[in-house]
């Protein structure tokens, strides 16, 4: 797992202006991806980030990379709180949720789209993809924005430059443990 791409995809979260971030990296056998996981951790954590593989299969893991008390808050809103129990969890404590989050993505026959909520996306835009992917969609970025476009538009942008700049400072031999913000 490369830093080039870690914050590729990661960028915001490491900023401190996203919750959490997801990717998918070539799957190359148990044992390096949880030395690999260990190791991101070691220097992570100290930066309030944690990394978790969500799904491992023969080829691929999926990878998630967050900030767990931007995930206690996210998962504290009402709205948030009621979807996670339509969708069977039995707690919003972050640590459950994630441990049900990895069942459901190993589990289910479909595409957990709660995962929304573990990102950071607003739980109205989780709830609007949930009922219906393509009616009231009012604009598209990370995410589908359901309410709020104004306000997604912007955080969009804001993603956008912060992955830009996270890359040029990465490719100017700036290392992850130089890049991830710690957030109070």
């Amino acid at each position: 797992m490369s830093d080039e791409m870690i914050v590729k995809h990661c960028a915001p979260t490491l900023a401190g202006i996203k919750t959490g971030n997801m990717f998918l990296m070539k799957h190359t056998g148990e044992g390096n991806v949880t030395k690999e996981i260990r190791e991101l951790n070691y220097i992570l954590v100290k930066k309030g980030l944690r990394v978790l593989p969500l799904r491992i299969t023969a080829e691929h893991v999926l990878v998630y990379i967050y900030r767990p008390d931007y995930l206690e808050k996210d998962l504290s809103d009402p709205l948030a709180r009621k979807i996670l129990i339509e969708k069977g969890y039995e707690s919003v404590n972050a640590n459950r949720c994630i441990r049900q989050l990895i069942a459901h993505f190993r589990d289910d026959k479909e595409f957990p789209h709660e995962v929304g909520l573990f990102l950071g996306y607003p739980p109205k835009d989780v709830s609007g993809f949930m009922n219906s992917p393509h009616d009231g969609v009012k604009c598209c970025g990370c995410w589908k924005s359901y309410s709020e476009p104004e306000k997604a538009e912007i955080t969009f942008r804001n993603y956008k430059r912060c992955t830009e700049v996270f890359q040029m400072l990465n490719r100017q031999g700036k290392t992850l443990e130089q890049l991830a913000v710690v957030c109070a």
